[in-house]
C-alpha cells in the first residue's frame, strides 16, 4: 500500500478536538489539587483557554471550508473539498489536485507554499 495522505481541513478539525479534550484533561488533573487553590484555578483557567482556542480553530476552518472547491473524488466517487493546489480526499486520502500543472507529479503539500519554499516540480 502507498503513502498515506490526509486531507488538510480534517488535520485541523482534529487539531481542534484535541485541543477540547486537552482542555477537559488539565481541568480534571485541577480537581486533584483542590487543596491548592491557585493550582486548581490556574488547571482551570488553562483548561478553559484550550477549550475557547478549540472554538476559535473551528470557527476558523468553518470559514475556511466555505472557500474550498467542492469537487467529487475521481478514486471513491464521494464528493470532497479541495483547499489550495494540492490535498487529499476526505474519504479515502487519494491526492488530488485542481491545477493541470501538476497532474502527473508526485504528490507533495510544499506545492501549497506561497513565495519563496514554494515548489513547482
Amino acid at each position: 500500500m502507498g503513502i498515506k495522505y490526509s486531507n488538510k481541513i480534517n488535520k485541523i478539525r482534529t487539531f481542534a478536538l484535541s485541543l477540547v479534550f486537552l482542555g477537559i484533561l488539565v481541568m480534571y488533573i485541577g480537581i486533584f489539587f483542590r487543596t491548592h487553590e491557585v493550582i486548581m484555578v490556574l488547571a482551570m483557567i488553562l483548561g478553559f483557554l484550550c477549550i475557547i482556542a478549540s472554538t476559535a480553530v473551528y470557527f476558523w476552518i468553518g470559514m475556511i471550508s466555505t472557500r474550498a472547491i467542492p469537487v467529487v473524488c475521481p478514486e471513491c466517487r464521494k464528493p470532497t473539498k479541495v483547499l489550495g493546489r494540492v490535498d487529499a480526499c476526505m474519504h479515502c486520502d487519494q491526492p488530488l489536485t485542481l491545477d493541470r500543472s501538476l497532474e502527473g507529479k508526485e504528490f507533495d503539500e510544499k506545492y501549497n507554499l506561497k513565495g519563496k519554499k514554494r515548489v513547482d516540480g
